[in-house]
């Protein structure tokens, strides 16, 4: 399947969240993410998922 920029986006944004609705806590959301190859950066300009291999913006959660 050939996913465009937008539909990979909103692929993990639904991912992140569904995990984050399963979470107990925000530590357990980040280590279940993690798990993905995801984390989550706090920045200046919002909060954004990353990929862990790479070390890049995946996609802004706020």
């Amino acid at each position: 399947m050939n996913l465009n920029h937008t539909d990979s986006s909103t692929e993990i944004r639904n991912l992140v969240m569904r995990e984050r609705h399963l979470a107990v806590s925000e530590r357990e959301w980040k280590h279940r993410l993690r798990g993905y190859g995801y984390a989550i950066r706090d920045t200046a300009e919002g909060r954004f998922v990353t990929s862990i291999r790479q070390d890049a913006p995946l996609c802004q959660l706020s």
